[in-house]
């Protein structure tokens, strides 16, 4: 079976209005193409942009082979002109946006777009499926962090969602703030550190818990954590202290009362001397349930379906949206979904202490902007071609800076208005 290429991980109606445009003379018109969100999803009080850094790879080499081609003639979707036009398919425009690990709110213009209408149409899938998913996990992400309250918290959710997604998520998750990952392919790519020690199974292999216990700190020596909740909690930590000793790295709860449990087993932990031992919790982590631990003698924790599933809100709502035609602004009217034309420009305005304040859109222009502001695009694409990108790292640091920035407020994990308001010059249908 031919395995296609990411060009047909798309929409057919992209085709068919690229197919239409080549043959009413309109596919070369110059147009741009936004990408914001309406509204932030319930409960959430500002967005993370995440994925930049993954779709300007993507957006290079995006290409249609002959097996593409192919298919897409076979199955009558597109004519002989279309097709030599896809065969030739190269991005040649610009791409501007939000730095990755910014943050947005509803209006932002977190990626625009600019290039010929056929060229840039055709890559609205692809911008929209990498944009709404890796914002959406790096906002949930991120909300964890700011819950743990500077406690590391491990990314574990590769068996909750799509191969392909699980690396995608792991990125987003340490882009937020996670301290590593389980998963090995997105530590190979990305280089983000990576974890893992046993599961239940292996302790459930073996004769009995002080014999997997010892398999496990023979292998990986003492600096290793050891999964005590597989029988009796309390009797899991006499084992892993006898036989690992006090100076054991830590003991991984998974179930239960976390609450609860947490307390005797630190008492239980202190008692056996094993004072410097952490405790690692797990099991349906999601900020709400972190946020409930923050007074307990929680080390570290591991969280995973609610990492890879955006905490609730599995996509961020993201439309891309013709906004420009040959230097005219075009607006979208229909009813609750109406846009404002023209290219936008935003500006984040702040205190002098660094607390931001508004973020001001402004349609065909920029923004008067004082000292304390700052410019919120950046060139991602141009004239085709990638410009330098921040790194992994960078963006990382970005994202922390930019959540210092806000309002505390803004931090609250109860329903709430966006962090900042937005003000967007324009005209609105």
């Amino acid at each position: 079976m031919h395995t296609f290429a990411p060009a047909l991980m798309t929409d057919q109606y992209e085709l068919t209005m690229v197919s239409a445009a080549l043959r009413d003379g309109t596919a070369d018109r110059r147009c741009v193409f936004e990408v914001f969100a309406r509204r932030l999803p319930g409960g959430r009080r500002y967005g993370v942009v995440a994925g930049p850094g993954r779709l300007i790879d993507l957006i290079r080499d995006f290409r249609f082979g002959e097996a593409e081609i192919k298919f897409l003639r076979d199955a009558g979707i597109v004519d002989e002109t279309t097709a030599s036009w896809l065969a030739d398919y190269r991005f040649t425009g610009d791409i501007d946006g939000y730095a990755e690990g910014e943050l947005f709110f509803p209006g932002s213009p977190i990626m625009t777009v600019s290039g010929t209408f056929a060229e840039c149409v055709v890559l609205e899938t692809l911008i929209l499926s990498v944009l709404n998913h890796d914002c959406a996990v790096a906002a949930g992400a991120a909300r964890m962090v700011t819950a743990a309250r500077g406690r590391p918290i491990i990314e574990m959710g590769s068996r909750r969602t799509h191969e392909d997604s699980a690396i995608a998520a792991a990125r987003a998750a340490y882009l937020a703030g996670f301290a590593s990952t389980s998963n090995l392919a997105a530590g190979a790519r990305y280089g983000i550190p990576t974890t893992g020690t046993s599961a239940h199974a292996f302790t459930l292999l073996h004769d009995d818990e002080p014999a997997a216990f010892a398999s496990q700190v023979a292998a990986l020596g003492k600096n290793t954590t050891l999964l005590v909740d597989t029988y009796d909690i309390g009797q899991g930590i006499r084992n892993a202290i006898a036989v690992a000793g006090p100076d054991l790295r830590a003991v991984r709860i998974d179930s239960g009362d976390l609450s609860v449990l947490a307390q005797h087993s630190r008492e239980l932990l202190d008692s056996l001397g094993a004072t410097e031992t952490k405790i690692v919790v797990s099991g349906d982590m999601d900020e709400y349930a972190i946020a409930t631990l923050a007074a307990e003698p929680v080390d570290m924790y591991g969280a995973g379906t609610a990492v890879v599933t955006g905490s609730g809100a599995p996509t961020a709502g993201l439309v891309y949206k013709l906004v420009e035609v040959e230097g005219r602004p075009v607006v979208k009217r229909s009813e609750n979904k109406a846009t404002v034309g023209g290219r936008k420009t935003a500006v984040r305005r702040h205190k002098p202490t660094g607390t931001a304040t508004e973020e001001i859109i402004v349609s065909q222009g920029v923004p008067d902007h004082a000292a304390n502001d700052r410019l919120l695009q950046r060139s991602f694409i141009v004239g085709g071609k990638p410009v330098d990108t921040p790194t992994l790292q960078e963006s990382r640091e970005h994202l922390r800076q930019c959540l210092i920035s806000i309002p505390w407020e803004g931090l609250k994990l109860s329903a709430g208005d966006p962090a900042i308001p937005v003000t967007i010059v324009g005209v609105v249908a």
